[in-house]
């Protein structure tokens, strides 16, 4: 049995429910649900449903989702650590999929970390368009970092910054925008007990205030025709139904869009917030959809599609024609950029600068915006990263990078075109950091390994077997002893010695140094299994 719940959050929700209560109450006598989305960027999930060590049983509205059992350990296997897929609260799936993310937008995930909701969004783009993922802590930046380069994403941008100073730099920037809201946490009870313990009754009334600055800014940084999914983990009316009813009285543009009462889902509460009226704008919010613990296998949340007035570049159901979703379909083969005979393609230089050519001015903190990958930058500007980036792929990779060449410091990041300046904001990653310039070379990042899809995009490669013992050892960090013919090299005259990808059933693991029958292990020392 779970912590004893607040005696004033029974009392409230009893006089809110009514006839469901009961039902709501013997919820938290019931074990919670356990469940993991599998990484579209990396494979399809009826290719995981052959690969996984865990029994699965899919979640009715995330077709990436699966339940799995509670005894079960998904964060200690192999295929974690090669990104295939993300440990997920079951209901937190849901206001992704209601943000109809398509190949080639420009999404924002405000309130970002950890990053189990950005790298959804990024699946669903699937490495086409541009993702910026946000978050104001910079502890939790560090998390959400970890999350957006294990999951292989390529085409994001991690900001550490407030609503406040993103909306002005971003104005109606976006296609679409997830406000995955802070809030009192009433929906998390049986999942975790610490958010019983911080719980207090002005609770819902803090950060309904707070809530409703952030979705205004979200909202300055839309498009015409643009999409924002609210949502939080809470039952609390004040930062649910009633934050969307003020915001829609202060915002005569946007209006709701009515989510399908599937699955379980119950429609959002005008009656809770005082809305009688049904011509009233407050009675929009019915069209919004709450998730019960008692109704569906899930924690409690609330989700609201709030769409904006105008022009969008897609039709006005939202659908791309027939035309236009068969040419943004993924098709590795098609990248342009960099590639094995050092062909420049789509990938352009930018060393400091922003699209006019002016050097990026200082973020506040006085620091070069995206210097440190995770340690700060390391004495003067090094060699051209560029030049030793594009050789790199020459030699070691089989595959075309697209994008823009960005150099900071010693650090490399290949940014996403299309993707806006950064003057003046706090980048923790201003694109896909692909490596480091040290002493004249080039020494490729763990984010380059796995934003490669297979074994085959590199010249070197070693795969293991799902239940090999040498997939455990080498995320552990030991080196391995590793014979010259089990490596695979695609290119004849390609050296045994070098940079060779280490995967997982072909899905990229990190990189090794292989030698002499020994394979030095480069996997991070900080992501390592302990």
């Amino acid at each position: 049995m779970m912590a004893k719940l607040p005696a004033p959050f029974v009392q409230h929700m009893e006089s809110l429910l009514q006839d469901e209560f009961s039902p709501f109450l013997r919820s938290y006598e019931h074990p919670r649900q356990q469940a993991i989305r599998v990484n579209g960027l990396k494979l399809s999930a009826s290719r995981f449903r052959e690969l996984s060590p865990f029994p699965l049983s899919p979640v009715a509205w995330a077709p990436q989702g699966f339940y799995i059992p509670e005894a079960e350990r998904p964060g200690k296997h192999p295929l974690y650590h090669a990104g295939l897929y993300y440990v997920q609260e079951p209901s937190a799936m849901a206001p992704v999929e209601l943000l109809d993310v398509r190949p080639g937008d420009k999404v924002l995930d405000l309130c970002a970390a950890p990053g189990g909701k950005s790298t959804q969004i990024a699946s669903a783009l699937q490495g086409q368009g541009l993702l910026v993922a946000n978050d104001n802590q910079p502890d939790r930046v560090k998390a959400l970092v970890k999350n957006i380069e294990l999951y292989g994403v390529t085409n994001a941008i991690v900001l550490n910054e407030t609503p406040e100073r993103l909306a002005p730099a971003l104005p109606q920037f976006f296609d679409k925008i997830l406000v995955d809201a802070p809030c009192s946490g009433e929906g998390m009870f049986r999942k975790d007990e610490s958010m019983v313990k911080s719980w207090d009754e002005q609770a819902p009334l803090r950060y309904a205030a707070m809530q409703r600055d952030i979705l205004a800014r979200a909202a300055d940084m839309l498009k015409p025709g643009g999409r924002i999914v609210y949502s939080t983990c809470t039952f609390s009316p004040e930062e649910n139904e009633r934050t969307i009813a003020a915001f829609l009285q202060d915002r005569p543009d946007f209006r709701v869009v009515s989510v399908p009462l599937r699955h379980g889902f119950a429609s959002g509460r005008p009656d809770w917030i005082g809305c009688a009226d049904p011509d009233s704008v407050c009675a929009a919010v019915a069209g919004t959809v709450r998730l019960w613990p008692h109704r569906l296998q899930g924690e409690g949340h609330y989700v609201a599609v709030l769409e904006r007035a105008g022009s969008a570049q897609e039709p006005e159901n939202g659908m791309p024609d027939e035309a236009d979703e068969s040419a943004k379909r993924p098709d590795s083969s098609a990248w342009t950029g960099v590639g094995p005979g050092g062909q420049s393609g789509a990938m352009r230089s930018r060393k400091g600068s922003d699209k006019s050519g002016r050097p990026e001015r200082l973020a506040a903190s006085g620091k070069r915006d995206g210097k440190r990958p995770d340690e700060g930058g390391r004495g003067q500007q090094a060699a051209d990263g560029e030049t030793l980036f594009r050789t790199f792929v020459r030699d070691h990779l089989n595959v075309a990078l697209s994008g823009v060449v960005r150099q900071q410091r010693d650090y490399v990041y290949l940014t996403a075109e299309g993707a806006p300046a950064l003057d003046g904001l706090k980048a923790a990653r201003p694109g896909w950091f692909v490596g480091t310039v040290h002493k004249d070379r080039f020494e490729p990042s763990h984010a380059l390994a796995m934003g490669l899809k297979r074994h085959a995009d590199a010249v070197r490669s070693i795969s293991f077997g799902r239940d090999d013992a040498e997939a455990v050892r080498y995320v552990k960090g030991e080196t391995l002893q590793l014979a010259e013919e089990k490596l695979n090299r695609s290119r004849e005259e390609a050296a045994a010695k070098g940079y060779c990808l280490v995967c997982l059933e072909g899905y990229p693991l990190g990189w090794g140094k292989w030698q002499d029958g020994m394979l030095k292990n480069e996997y991070p020392p900080g992501w390592r299994w302990s």
